[in-house]
C-alpha cells in the first residue's frame, strides 16, 4: 500500500487540502484529550501529544502541544512492534505502553494506539501520549532517588486494554489497584482512548473521501516536503564539528558530583550529527535519559525550532517525519543519555533541555541570526501530595515557568517555559478548588536581574506554595550552579533557587538541592522555587536606554545596576534618562572595555 502511494502525484489543490485535514485531525485529538481529562497536568497544563501515523510509524502529523510526547510516539510504536500482545493488531483494540526500554519517554508519560483499518486492513495508527499524576512508584507524582524501572511505578509493553473491542478487565482492575491516584488514572486513559479512537475514524472518513492512495501519496509528499526543507536550511550552515559544554547540578543522590553535558553538532552539506559522546555515564538514579523515546526526540526538536520556526520563516513546514530523517543522534550506551537497562530514567527533561540549549550554543557562532543566549532550559516539575482523612491520596503535579535568553532583535520572554517544554501553568483557583495547598506568591522573579544585554534574558517565576496538611513535596529542577549563559557580549543570567519555610520557625527559609525527593513536610509549610533567568543577547552599552528605563521603572534592576552595567543615567524622581550623563558613561565604558 505505501509503495503504492508513493508513485501517486497529488496535485497542490488536493495536497493542501489533505495537510488542513491533517492538522485538523492532529489538533481534535488534542482538544479531546485535554478536554475530557481530570488531572490538572492533563486537563490544564495539556502535558500531551496526538497524531496519526502510517504503518511504518512515520508521523503523518502532530498536534501542536509539547513536543517530547508527539516525538517519541514513533519509538512507542516501534517498542509496540517488539511486545505486542498476541502479537496482532485486531480492530477494536486499544494499547497502553510505557516501558522505558522498548521505546517510550519515560514512565508516566502512558501511550495509547489504537490500529486504524480501511477495507479490514492495517492502514496507520492513531496514538497520543500523556502525563499521568500517579503510576504506583517509589514516591507519589514523581520519582528520582530510586535504584532501578521497576521502582518506576506500572510498566506497560504492548498491553492490550481492549482486545476487539473488549475490554480487559484483568489490566483495569490491575491499574485501579497500583495508584494513589486511581480514579483520575483511570478517567485519563479512558480520555486517551477517546482521543485515540476519534483519529482513527477521522483518518478513515478521509480516506473514504479521498481514497487510500491519493491520501497516503499526500502523506509521503508532505513529508518528503518537510525533509526538503530541512536539508536546504541545513545545508545553508558551514560544514564542520561545533561543540558546548555545561554542567548539570547533581543526580539526586551524589550532591558532591556535577554532571557534564557534551555536545558535538557536526554538519556536512545537508545532514547533522548531534553526538553527546563525553557527557556523563548513566546515574545510579533516575537521572537518565532513554535514548529512544527522549534523547532523539529532543534532537529532533533543538532543530526544527533552529531550522523551521513558524515565526522567522519565509513558509510553514509541516510537522512530520520528513524533518527527523536529516537527523542523526549518537549517544555512548552506559551513558546519562543511553543507560544501560534495568536503569532507572525517569527525570530525563532537565537534560533534553539543556542538550538544546548547548546545540543552540555549539552553532551560534556560525548561526548569530538565529540562535538565542542561553535560556533557563530547565523545569521545575513538582509533585506535592498527602493522604486525605478518608485514607485517599491527593497527588498534584505542577508545572513552573522559567525564561528565555535574549534574541537577536528582542529580549527573552518572561516566564514562560522553553525549549522543548510547551505546557500551561495551572490556574491557582482550580488549585484551591481541588487540593488542600494554596499560593502565597506568584510574580516575576525580583532578587536577581536578568542576563544584561543588547536585548536582555527573559526574567522567571518566583511561586511560594503553602501545604496545608502534612504532605509529600518531590522537586525535579536544574540550574542552580550553571546559569545561563550570554552571548555576543551579554552577560550570563541567573541561577534557580529552591526554599522550604518551616511552620514552626517563622522567617527562617532552608536551601533545597535543585532536586530531592519523598521531603515531608508540615501544615502551612512553604515550598518556594525561583526559576533561573535568561542570558542576555549583545552588548549592554548598545541597549537603547529608553529600555533601561523602562526595566527600572518596572523593577527589573536598579538605578545602580542601570548605570554600573548598562552606563545609563537614569533621573528617578523625574523618571527620565540623562541622555548627556548616559553619553559621557558608555564612552568611558568603551574605552576601558
Amino acid at each position: 500500500m505505501n509503495q503504492m502511494a508513493k508513485i501517486t502525484e497529488v496535485d497542490p489543490i488536493t495536497l493542501q487540502v489533505i495537510r488542513g485535514a491533517f492538522e485538523t485531525i492532529a489538533e481534535e485529538m488534542g482538544h479531546v484529550l485535554y478536554r475530557m481529562s481530570f488531572s490538572s497536568i492533563i486537563r490544564e497544563s495539556q502535558d500531551l501529544g496526538a497524531g496519526l501515523f502510517d504503518t511504518n510509524f512515520n508521523t503523518l502529523c502532530e498536534s501542536e502541544s509539547t513536543p517530547m510526547h508527539i516525538g517519541s510516539i514513533p519509538g512507542y510504536l516501534r517498542g509496540i512492534a517488539e511486545t505486542l500482545e498476541d502479537g496482532e493488531w485486531y480492530e477494536g483494540d486499544a494499547v497502553v505502553h510505557n516501558h522505558p526500554y522498548h521505546g517510550s519517554s519515560h514512565t508516566p508519560d502512558l501511550a495509547i494506539v489504537v490500529p486504524v483499518f480501511f477495507h479490514g486492513r492495517l492502514v496507520g495508527f492513531a496514538g497520543n501520549t500523556a502525563h499521568h499524576v500517579d503510576i504506583g512508584a517509589a514516591t507519589p507524582g514523581l520519582i528520582i532517588d530510586v535504584p532501578d524501572v521497576y521502582a518506576e511505578g506500572m510498566l506497560f509493553a504492548g498491553t492490550k486494554l481492549y482486545r476487539k473491542g473488549e475490554p480487559n478487565n484483568a489490566m483495569w482492575n490491575y491499574i485501579r489497584r497500583n495508584s494513589r491516584a486511581a480514579g483520575q488514572l483511570v478517567m485519563d486513559i479512558e480520555a486517551q482512548i477517546a482521543s485515540a479512537r476519534l483519529g482513527a475514524r477521522r483518518m478513515v472518513e478521509l480516506l473514504e473521501k479521498y481514497g487510500e492512495d491519493i491520501v497516503f501519496g499526500a502523506a509521503n509528499q508532505l513529508m518528503d516536503y518537510a525533509e526538503r526543507m530541512t536539508r536546504q536550511r541545513i545545508s545553508e550552515i558551514p560544514d564542520g564539528d561545533y561543540t558546548a559544554e555545561g554542567w548539570l547540578d547533581d543526580d539526586g543522590r551524589n550532591r558532591d558530583q556535577r554532571l557534564k553535558v557534551k555536545v558535538t553538532v557536526r554538519v556536512r552539506g545537508d545532514e547533522i550529527e548531534v553526538d553527546l559522546t563525553g557527557s556523563a555515564d548513566q546515574t545510579p538514579t533516575a537521572y537518565n535519559v532513554p535514548f529512544e523515546g527522549s534523547t532523539k526526540v529532543a534532537a529532533y526538536a533543538g532543530f526544527r525550532k533552529l531550522l523551521l520556526d513558524a515565526a522567522t520563516s519565509d513558509t510553514r513546514v509541516p510537522s512530520n517525519e520528513g524533518s527527523f530523517r536529516p537527523i542523526k543522534v549518537t549517544a555512548p550506551l552506559g551513558s546519562i543519555f543511553n543507560p544501560r537497562a534495568p536503569a532507572s530514567a525517569e527525570a530525563r527533561f532537565t537534560q533534553c533541555n539543556r542538550m538544546i540549549d548547548l546545540i543552540i550554543r555549539a552553532l551560534a557562532p556560525v548561526m548569530p541570526e538565529q540562535v538565542i543566549a542561553g535560556s533557563s532550559a530547565s523545569i521545575s516539575f513538582a509533585a506535592y501530595s498527602g493522604v486525605r482523612p478518608s485514607g485517599d491520596y491527593w497527588v498534584f503535579l505542577e508545572v513552573n515557568e522559567g525564561a528565555y535568553g535574549g534574541r537577536p532583535r528582542s529580549d527573552g520572554p518572561d516566564s514562560i517555559d522553553n525549549l522543548m517544554a510547551n505546557t500551561r501553568n495551572n490556574p491557582l483557583e482550580d488549585l484551591a478548588m481541588h487540593i488542600p495547598m494554596i499560593c502565597d506568591r506568584y510574580e516575576l522573579r525580583d532578587d536577581a536581574p536578568p542576563g544584561a544585554g543588547e536585548f536582555r534574558g527573559g526574567i522567571g517565576v518566583v511561586k511560594a506554595q503553602r501545604v496545608l496538611t502534612p504532605a509529600f513535596i518531590t522537586h525535579e529542577s536544574e540550574r542552580h550552579t550553571d546559569a545561563p549563559w550570554g552571548i555576543f557580549g551579554g552577560q550570563n543570567g541567573a541561577v534557580g533557587r529552591c526554599t522550604i519555610s518551616n511552620s514552626t520557625k517563622p522567617g527562617e527559609e532552608t536551601e533545597m538541592y535543585s532536586k530531592f525527593s519523598g521531603l515531608a513536610v508540615q501544615a502551612d509549610d512553604v515550598m518556594t522555587y525561583y526559576s533561573p533567568n535568561g542570558g542576555g543577547y549583545g552588548n549592554p552599552l548598545n541597549r537603547a536606554p529608553r529600555k533601561v528605563l523602562e526595566d527600572v521603572l518596572d523593577g527589573f534592576c536598579s538605578v545602580e545596576y542601570a548605570r554600573e552595567v548598562y552606563g545609563v543615567a537614569i533621573d528617578l524622581k523625574t523618571e527620565t534618562v540623562d541622555l548627556a550623563a548616559t553619553e559621557k558613561l558608555r564612552f568611558a565604558m568603551q574605552r576601558h572595555s
